[in-house]
C-alpha cells in the first residue's frame, strides 16, 4: 500500500517517482484523501528536486485525466488547435488570434485564465465586453465551436480539477517558478482539450518570467515534449518581452486595441506575433503549405475583415448583446459608448529632448496593477477601466515637455512615488537609437521533430 509520507520522503532525498506513485499523488489530490500540508510538502520536494523527463509526462498526462476530456466529432479531430502565452504586458495576442485562426478553417477551444501578478489575464480583459460571459459548459463549447469556429473560455469545474487544487497552493507555498510544475499545470489543460496542435508563446526578458533566452529554451522544450507524449503536435515561439505589446495595456484598453487591429490598423509588434503564432498552427495543421504562406493568411484574415466577422460572432455566441456587439466591431465606433472609461487620465511628460530608446513594460505593469487593474490573490475584482496608452514608440524623437503616456486611473489615485516610478520607465537618449531587440519580438521558432 502506497504511503504520501513515504512518497514526499522519497522526492524530497531526490528519488525518482513511479508511473504508479505519480498516479496515487494525483489520485489523492483530487479526492483530497492529501491533506493541504501533504501537498505542499510535495509541492516542495519538487520545487527543491526537480524532476526526470517521464516524471514530468506522468505528472502531466495524470493530471489531465483527474477530471473531463473534451471530446470532439472526427471531422474536427486535426483542426483542433490553440495557443498558450507566459505571461506578458499588454498581451492580447489572444483577442486577435482565436479568430483569425476560425476564419482559416481551425477550431479554437481556447480555455484561458485571470490575470495574476502583473501579467493580465485574457479572461479579465473579455469580462470588460458588457455581457461576455466566459463560463461556458463543454455541450455550448461544441455548439459555438460548430457555429462560429472559436470560443475564449474559463476552465469548466470537470476540466482538470487536479490542477485547480495545485495552482492554489503552489502560489500560497511559493512554488510558482518550478518547471515540472509550470509544465504539468500548462499542458494538462491543453490535453483536456483534445488539441491536434499547440503553438506556445514563451516569453523572455525584463517582463517575463524568464529573463534570458536559455531558460525561456528550457522551459520551451520541456512543454513541447510534455505536449508531444500526450499526442499534440507542440511548437514554441520564443519571443522578446521587455517593454510592452502595442500601444496600451488595460483591460477596457486591450480590448480597443484588439478590435483596432482586426480593423486592420494593428500595431506591427503585434501583427508580428499574431501572424508567426498562427502560421505555425497552420503550418502544422497542413492548412499551409510554409510559414510563410501561414503567415500570409493569418495577415489577410484580419487585415481583410474575416477575423473581425468571427469575433463578433464569437461575442454573440457567449452573450454580448447583438448591437453591443455591431456597434463594437463598426468601422468609427464610440467605445466608450460600451466600456467603461475611468474618471481620470493623466499625461506624463517627457522629461527632455531626444530619442526614446526603451520604455521598461515591467515597471508599467507593476504600477497599473497596484492601481487596481489587477489582483493579487484569486478571487479578487480588478477596475476595467485602470490602464495605460504609450504616446510614443522606440526611436520616436520627443521633445521635453510632449506626452509619452496617458494613465487612465480612478481610486486609489496614482501617488507621486508611482509617478516617478513610471518616469523613470521612460529612456530619452540623445543618440539615434541602434536597431535591436525592439524592432522584432521573435526570436526563434522551434518546430517538433
Amino acid at each position: 500500500m502506497l504511503s504520501i509520507p513515504d512518497l514526499i520522503r522519497k522526492k524530497r532525498d531526490g528519488g525518482q517517482l513511479t508511473d504508479e506513485e505519480i498516479s496515487f499523488i494525483i489520485e489523492s489530490v483530487t479526492t483530497k484523501r492529501m491533506q493541504d500540508c501533504q501537498i505542499g510538502a510535495m509541492l516542495m520536494a519538487i520545487w527543491q528536486r526537480g524532476m526526470v523527463a517521464a516524471e514530468i509526462q506522468t505528472l502531466t498526462r495524470e493530471m489531465m485525466l483527474s477530471g473531463e476530456v473534451m471530446r470532439w466529432p472526427d471531422e474536427w479531430k486535426r483542426l483542433m488547435v490553440d495557443k498558450h502565452s507566459t505571461g506578458g504586458v499588454g498581451d492580447k495576442v489572444s483577442l486577435v488570434l482565436a479568430p483569425a485562426l476560425a476564419a482559416c478553417g481551425c477550431k479554437v477551444p481556447m480555455i484561458s485564465g485571470r490575470g495574476l501578478a502583473h501579467t493580465g489575464g485574457t479572461l479579465d480583459k473579455l469580462e470588460s465586453i458588457p455581457g461576455f460571459n466566459v463560463q461556458q459548459s463543454a455541450e455550448q463549447i461544441r455548439s459555438i465551436l460548430a457555429s462560429v469556429g472559436c470560443c475564449i473560455v474559463g476552465q469548466t469545474e470537470m476540466l482538470v480539477p487536479a490542477d485547480r487544487v495545485l495552482y492554489a497552493l503552489r502560489d500560497a507555498t511559493s512554488t510558482v517558478d518550478s518547471l515540472p510544475l509550470i509544465t504539468g499545470s500548462i499542458i494538462s489543460k491543453k490535453g483536456a482539450e483534445s488539441l491536434s496542435t499547440l503553438v506556445l508563446d514563451v516569453k523572455f526578458g525584463r517582463a517575463a518570467l524568464y529573463k534570458d533566452l536559455e531558460s525561456a529554451k528550457q522551459l520551451a522544450q520541456l512543454l513541447m515534449d510534455a505536449g508531444n507524449s500526450l499526442g499534440i503536435q507542440t511548437a514554441a515561439v520564443l519571443s522578446h518581452m521587455n517593454g510592452t505589446i502595442g500601444r496600451y495595456v488595460g483591460n477596457s484598453l486591450e480590448v480597443i486595441e484588439s478590435l483596432e487591429t482586426l480593423k486592420g490598423n494593428g500595431p506591427d509588434d503585434l501583427m508580428e506575433l499574431v501572424t508567426t503564432l498562427g502560421g505555425v498552427l497552420l503550418l502544422m495543421t497542413d492548412l499551409a503549405l510554409g510559414l510563410s504562406e501561414g503567415k500570409k493568411q493569418i495577415y489577410d484574415a484580419v487585415i481583410g475583415g474575416a477575423a473581425l466577422s468571427k469575433f463578433e460572432a464569437m461575442m454573440k455566441a457567449q452573450g454580448v448583446a447583438n448591437e453591443t456587439s455591431r456597434t463594437l466591431c463598426s468601422a468609427h465606433t464610440d467605445y466608450y459608448s460600451i466600456l467603461r472609461k475611468s474618471e481620470h487620465q493623466l499625461e506624463l511628460e517627457a522629461p527632455a529632448d531626444g530619442v526614446v530608446l526603451d520604455v521598461n513594460g515591467l515597471v508599467l505593469a507593476q504600477v497599473l496593477h497596484k492601481l487596481g487593474a489587477g489582483r493579487t490573490k484569486a478571487g479578487e475584482a480588478v477596475n476595467y477601466s485602470v490602464g495605460a496608452e504609450l504616446l510614443v514608440s522606440l526611436g520616436q524623437r520627443v521633445q521635453k515637455g510632449s506626452s509619452w503616456l496617458r494613465l487612465h486611473y480612478e481610486d486609489p489615485a496614482p501617488s507621486p512615488d508611482q509617478i516617478n516610478l513610471l518616469q523613470k520607465a521612460l529612456t530619452v537618449g540623445k543618440d539615434k537609437r541602434e536597431a535591436g531587440d525592439g524592432d522584432t519580438l521573435v526570436a526563434e521558432v522551434l518546430l517538433p521533430h
